[in-house]
């Protein structure tokens, strides 16, 4: 996927701030659901994050054109782990391993039923 940073994506130096890097990836991981029509909060439940490991490699700024790329790394029976890259151009900007785990609506951890499982092996 591909993102913009804008002005409110930046600091006061016209630098991304770094939540928004989280943003970033959280924008593309929706998209892909978008790009399958289909919503991210499934009939059954949605995803939340569990766990968060983020590297830093360079700075973003003001009007770089950025591409987000993820891929599947792990199934498990209530939750799933990816990793999304940010590039500008070719250069390596920030990593993120995410664990994105299965609750119900009510807020509680489910397993993931094998639909849903093909899907997230489709999208990512």
């Amino acid at each position: 996927m591909q993102i913009r940073v804008y002005y409110e994506d930046t600091d006061t130096g016209g630098v991304v701030y770094h939540s928004n890097y989280l943003n970033f990836c959280e924008r593309a991981r929706s998209q892909v659901f978008f790009d399958k029509n289909i919503s991210p909060i499934l009939k059954d439940g949605h995803f939340v994050a569990r766990k968060i490991v983020g590297d830093f490699y360079k700075s973003a700024k003001l009007g770089d054109v950025l591409h987000v790329k993820s891929q599947l790394l792990q199934m498990k029976s209530a939750s799933f782990r990816l990793q999304q890259t940010i590039y500008k151009e070719e250069e390596k900007v920030f990593n993120l391993e995410i664990t994105l785990a299965y609750i119900d609506f009510s807020g509680k951890p489910q397993k993931i039923d094998e639909q849903t499982k093909e899907l997230l092996l489709e999208l990512f």
